[in-house]
């Protein structure tokens, strides 16, 4: 079954390991692959560090761009994980975990086939919960220059590719790939890493590809390439396409558009993914003050320890438990902070737009506990909060929030708030998940 063919999540049914040396580090390293629950998407976990950091593969992680895609979590990094995750887009993974005993994932031969055919072979299952693609129905941009990516409106994802070079052997290439109607495994998987010639000296001398060799790239020359042969005839091209699907996977959904790319890389396919990124949060924002609530205010009652006049979220309009919540607040006049807060002249205090975002953090991370009532989110900082416009009576105050680094019962997660659209507030929070009854 293609990708593009899944309602419903995916994982894989068993464990499984991979060993080899990372591209740039040259270090050796040992990959084990385990079935993740549903919703919790493909998270990388340092097994070589001190409580095991989890990385989580989403762009706001993201934290190097330069000859791979690297994320970083405070000082936890995972580097050059586009093969890894083109193969997991390649076969419709949604849920993986994914631990490193080093810093790098391993290069395999260059490309993403490797990865593709262990992952294979540990079966592939769907899950119950759906998939939730992001549909794009307008026309989204990223330009830089000569750089150029767009995503159009489609039933399915389609990558069409065009890279140039100024070089007599590598000129032109172009490439279209269809995850609904093209094999990957055949079409996309084998397309191996490529470096010019003149490159390599000046990459060793800034301490990259230490574990480069003809076994695992291709070396272009003046005239034609070092190595024996091509895999493919537009091999170059499509890995360029590879790379994007693996960048796309941090998106943290899987996509349905028709991507075209000219004389892209990573740094523009990170663009183009912060791009997509806020054009789904700006639906979220606009369908919410009309939206059916997943969680009213009885059901928050049971969540959340707040009670009038401190609970400061009305109802929850959109969830993805470990990833994102959003929230609804109407500002009314009968409110008691209007009494005395700028009288004659009533503005939402700041501490309590804070204090909204806050809570959504909290159902954010109880919701993805079995039993959320039995616990309590105590928020352990608030960090660049920053107030945009004024919030009055009468506004419809949206609320998301992000998770950006998940680890054991500590979290981190931005906040946002939005009044018609506009950003109103803004700000970072870390969170420790305790106990009810260890609580106080």
């Amino acid at each position: 079954m293609m990708a593009a063919d899944i309602d419903r999540q995916r994982t894989i049914s068993r464990a499984g390991t991979m060993e080899g040396i990372g591209l740039h580090t040259g270090e050796k390293v040992r990959v084990n692959f385990k079935p993740a629950e549903v919703d919790t998407g493909v998270v990388f976990i340092r097994t070589d560090l001190a409580d095991e950091p989890r990385v989580p593969a989403l762009v706001e992680n993201v934290s190097n761009m330069e000859r791979g895609t690297s994320l970083r979590c405070d000082d936890v990094e995972v580097r050059t994980i586009e093969h890894l995750l083109s193969a997991i887009n390649g076969l419709g993974i949604d849920n993986l975990e994914i631990e490193l005993d080093a810093g790098e994932v391993l290069v395999a031969d260059g490309s993403a086939l490797d990865f593709f055919k262990l992952l294979q072979s540990l079966k592939v299952v769907e899950q119950k919960a759906p998939r939730r693609y992001l549909e794009v129905t307008e026309p989204i941009f990223y330009c830089d220059g000569e750089v150029s990516l767009a995503v159009l409106p489609a039933d399915t994802l389609t990558i069409t590719y065009t890279i140039s070079f100024n070089h007599p052997y590598l000129q032109s290439q172009f490439y279209s790939y269809s995850q609904a109607s093209d094999d990957y495994e055949k079409h996309v998987a084998p397309a191996r890493t490529f470096v010019f010639e003149e490159d390599v000296e000046k990459l060793r001398q800034a301490g990259l590809i230490k574990g480069g060799s003809l076994e695992n790239a291709v070396v272009i020359t003046q005239q034609g390439i070092m190595n024996e042969n091509l895999r493919l005839p537009n091999e170059f091209v499509v890995h360029k396409i590879s790379d994007l699907l693996g960048d796309l996977m941090l998106l943290g959904q899987p996509l349905k558009g028709r991507v075209v790319a000219v004389k892209s890389g990573h740094r523009s396919h990170i663009g183009l993914i912060g791009e997509l990124r806020k054009y789904q949060q700006m639906k979220y924002i606009r369908q919410a003050p009309t939206a059916e609530p997943i969680y009213d205010v009885e059901r928050l009652m049971e969540i959340l320890p707040h009670r009038y006049p401190f609970l400061m979220v009305d109802r929850i309009t959109h969830l993805e438990p470990n990833k994102l919540v959003v929230g609804i607040k109407n500002v009314t006049i009968n409110e008691p902070q209007f009494t005395g807060h700028f009288p004659g002249k009533p503005i939402m205090p700041g501490v309590l737009i804070a204090e909204a975002m806050a809570q959504c953090g909290g159902i954010l991370l109880l919701s993805a506990t079995e039993n959320p009532q039995d616990n309590i989110v105590y928020f352990m900082s608030i960090d660049d909060v920053r107030f945009r416009r004024p919030v009055v009576p009468g506004d419809c105050l949206v609320l998301v929030t992000r998770a950006l680094r998940l680890r054991s019962r500590i979290a981190h997660v931005r906040g946002e708030a939005y009044v018609d659209g506009e950003l109103a507030a803004e700000g970072y929070f870390k969170a420790m998940l305790v106990p009810r009854n260890k609580a106080g």
